[in-house]
Parts: structure tokens; sequence; C-alpha cells
């Protein structure tokens, strides 16, 4: 009895060889789970720390808001009064490049992904080194990404075209990045200069004006009567992660190729058992023949399945754990446990269901085979 259990000791190498394949597809699913948490952090970890619940754009701003909506004054005034609104603040967002003109790296070309809000606002930072934001001082707040480029609390840039002066004055020790660029804290006066590429006075009417309205809402919050009054569009701050560059792009391709991965893995899977149950056809109806039920035979077969699975994709995952490891911090890359035991928990999953297809032809096996019923 236990046939197939059995089968693992005696055909080692056939199992060694299907576990081997397995456990390169798992090493495959670790990867590209932590490269897609990677590229997602350095799409988006920007707007993702931002402590607010939904973020409000011009509604005719339908993708890509953050280059192309506008809001004014009114616009958070309203939002701010509105009943389910704890916190109604502007915030500004715009991609610039400068030049360090001033300090130990001078000469270096840095992009910056400026976010703009005022000092005392919720959305300001807390630097762990130097000092925060003060209106009108044309400082900023970098980010670990820029640090780690050469710029340092003190240095000062000064963006391209505009030629506006922007003197660091804190850090915030965290990769924190928008579009692949890192984040660089502004007051809005500061934002506003380099959004509108304006040196100088700043005109009236660029000073009462945002990129959006960050908002915290109460839960269950009805925002439909102020997006009306406001021509506004509230959107969770989710579903805002949508119009950073490029990041739908990557994280439906990231997506597809995961999905492509698991349907080969159930397929391969599935092959081998399919092969493998078709050269046990006479055992198993010598099983038959000798009273074990139809549903037992499945059961040992299922477990055999299993048992490859399991020590396969373990061997596989702790493989990619450990190249995934080397590779943080020189790739996009980022290792997730949820991500990690979903890639995992699926190859089994998906695994175990191809190979049940396999298996199947054991319920049509005829127990005479093993009498002679072909002679």
């Amino acid at each position: 009895m236990f046939l197939a259990l059995r089968d693992l000791r005696f055909a080692r190498g056939r199992f060694a060889l299907m576990g081997a394949v397995v456990a390169l597809i798992a090493v495959l699913g670790v990867l590209l789970s932590g490269l897609a948490a990677g590229l997602a952090d350095a799409g988006i970890s920007g707007l993702r720390a931002l402590p607010v619940t939904h973020l409000a754009f011009d509604e005719k701003a339908t993708s890509e808001q953050f280059s192309r909506s506008t809001v004014d004054q009114d616009d958070w005034r309203a939002w701010s009064t509105a009943p389910g609104v704890k916190r109604a603040e502007p915030f500004g967002n715009t991609l610039t490049n400068a030049q360090v003109t001033q300090g130990a790296g001078k000469g270096e070309q840095v992009n910056l992904a400026v976010f703009g809000m005022a000092p005392d606002s919720s959305l300001a930072p807390r630097p762990s080194r130097g000092e925060g934001l003060e209106e009108g001082s044309g400082g900023i707040v970098i980010t670990r990404e820029i640090a780690d480029l050469g710029v340092e609390v003190g240095d000062v840039l000064t963006a391209d075209r505009s030629e506006v002066r922007l003197t660091v004055v804190g850090l915030v020790d965290e990769t924190v990045s928008y579009g692949h660029i890192g984040v660089a804290y502004a007051d809005l006066d500061t934002w506003r200069h380099l959004h509108y590429g304006l040196p100088g006075d700043l005109p009236e009417a660029a000073r009462r004006q945002a990129t959006a309205v960050a908002l915290t809402l109460e839960p269950g919050a009805d925002a439909a009567a102020v997006e009306k009054a406001t021509a506004t569009r509230a959107d969770t701050k989710e579903t805002a992660f949508g119009a950073s560059p490029g990041y739908t792009a990557e994280s439906s391709t990231m997506a597809l190729i995961k999905g492509f991965l698991h349907a080969i893995s159930a397929l391969v899977v599935g092959a081998f058992f399919t092969v493998w149950t078709v050269q046990r056809k006479a055992e198993i109806a010598l099983l038959k023949a000798l009273g074990a039920p139809t549903g037992y035979v499945l059961r040992d077969a299922l477990a055999q399945v299993v048992a490859v699975l399991v020590a396969a994709t373990a061997l596989g995952t702790a493989v990619g754990l450990a190249l995934g490891s080397a590779l943080t911090g020189k790739a996009p890359f980022s290792l997730s446990a949820p991500a990690v035991a979903t890639s995992s928990g699926l190859l089994i999953a998906l695994g175990t269901a191809g190979a049940a297809v396999a298996v199947r032809r054991i319920t049509s096996v005829d127990p005479l085979t093993a009498l002679g019923a072909s002679r």
C-alpha cells in the first residue's frame, strides 16, 4: 500500500528533477514579487506616506491628475468646512531637475519630485536631521534617496531654467520616492516657483493654486455636494496611486508576468504527473484488484503531489529570499512577507490543481488489467 508515497523513494531521480523545476519556478516567483513590490515603492511610496485618506483633483483631470490638475484656495476652504472632513490642506506636486551649486557635490545633477505643503500642516515632514520647512524660505527637506546621490543638509541646489535656489534645510531618513524619483518637501510658495518656472514674485493667481486638496475624511462622509460645488473629484489615496507616472503600466505588466508564471507551473506539474500516472497504470490496477477504493488511491497520489510541491517550493523560496536579499539596495527590489507567502501558496495550490486533473485518470483504471485482461 501507499504506492505513491513509496515512489518518492524508489524514483528519486525523476522526482528530484521535477522538484528542481518547481523550485526554479518558486525562485522566479519570489524575485518577481520582490521586483513588483520594489517598483511599486519606487513609484508611489511618497504618496503612500502622506497622512491622508483622499485627494481632491480638478474634475476635468481624468488621467495623470498630478500633472493636469489645478485647484485654488476657494476649493480647499470649501472642503475644510464640509461635514465629515477632518482636514483639507493644499498639496502641490511637480517634477523638476536641479544642480548642486554649493556643497560637496557641486555640479551634480539631481532629479526632484517636489511635494508642496504648508509648513504647519499635517503633511509637513518631521526631519531626523536639520530643520523643518518655513514659509517663503526657499528651503527643502530631502529624503534618503536624494541624500544617497551625495546631497547633504546645507547644500544649495539651483533648479533648471527657472534658476530658483533651493537650500537643503533638513533630511527625512526614509527612502521615499514618486515616479522613481526621490521626494523633496517644500513650502507652497517654493513649490509654485518650481511648478510655474517663475523666479521672483509670483502672480496673484499663482499664489492661490495647488495641484490637489489633501483630505482626511471621516468614515461614511458624503463628499458629493462639495465635489459638485467646487468642480473637484475626491479620489481615495489608493486610487490616486494610478496617477503616478508609469505605476499602472508597471503594475499590470508585473501582474501579467506573474499570472503566466503560475499558469505555466500548473501546466508543468500537471504534465509531469499525467505521464507518471500513465506509467503506473499497472500498479494502480493491482491496488484496485486487491480491494483499494478509488478514493484511497486518489488521496495517495495527491499526497505525493503535495509532498513534492511543498518541499520544492520551500527550497525555491529560501533560495529566492537569499538572492532577493542580495539585490536589495542595488535594484528596485523590496521583499514583502505577504507577497512571498502569496506567491508560494499559489504555486502549491495551482500545482496541486494541475496535478489533480492529471491523477483523475486513476478513476478510469480497470482492476482487471492486473489480472491480464489485455491478454
